[in-house]
Order: C-alpha cells, then structure tokens, then sequence
C-alpha cells in the first residue's frame, strides 16, 4: 500500500467521527503577498505559475492555514487545466503546475505532521 493509502483511510475516519476542517482562500492569501509580475513569469493573475516561480509563497499560505489548526488544504491549481491556462498562452504546462502545487502542499502538510503526529490532509483544487 502507498502511502497515500493509509492517509486516504485515515481522512474516511475523520470525516465519519469528527469535523474535517479545510482552508480557506488561496487567491486572496496570494495576492495579499503581492507577487511582481516578475514572479507572474508576466502572465498576472495566473496563480498557479507561483508553484514554479514562487513556491516560498505557496507554501506561507498552507503554513498559514496549518498554524491556525485546519486538517486539510486544497493545492494552488483551481486553474490548472487546460482551458484556464490556454487563456495565458500556456496550456502545454499544465502536467508541471499541477504537480509542483500538491507537491508543495504535500511537503507543507507532511511537515506539520512531523512536528505533532497529527494527520494532516492535501485535497486537490480543479476548477471548470
């Protein structure tokens, strides 16, 4: 079994005993941080490309939501698919966004499990 197995059940018994809580906004902690349009790679508003060029910020946001106690955050890729990233010119990329936005939550929320043995849970984000 991998180890995603074993999160995947203990995530089913959690959500049949107990609240499950998840993050918040991901966009508005972004922006809050105020990327350059450098750190855009000149494509402003397309979050996700922060998984490459900026990764420090990604992951303060799932620090941030971990910090205050939530047991699961969602990855930085609401807008990875390729018809949200044909909209910048670079639908081509979207294997590499996707996997550098849960590897950076999986890396946060492993951490945090590192320091108090307690579960944490990374929910993948697609949007339309």
């Amino acid at each position: 079994m991998t180890a995603a197995g074993p999160r995947s059940q203990l995530l089913r018994e959690a959500l049949a005993s107990r609240v499950v809580v998840a993050d918040g906004a991901m966009g508005t902690m972004l922006q809050a941080a105020d990327p350059s349009l450098e750190d855009f790679q000149q494509l402003e508003g397309c979050n996700e490309v922060l998984n490459v060029t900026r990764p420090d910020i990604v992951a303060s946001v799932h620090e941030a939501y971990f910090a205050v106690g939530v047991d699961c955050v969602e990855t930085n890729t609401f807008g990875a698919n390729f018809a949200a990233l044909a909209e910048y010119d670079i639908a081509g990329r979207v294997g590499e966004l996707s996997e550098a936005g849960a590897r950076i939550a999986r890396e946060v929320a492993d951490s945090f499990t590192g320091r108090d043995g307690r579960q944490r849970w990374v929910l993948g984000s697609m949007g339309p």
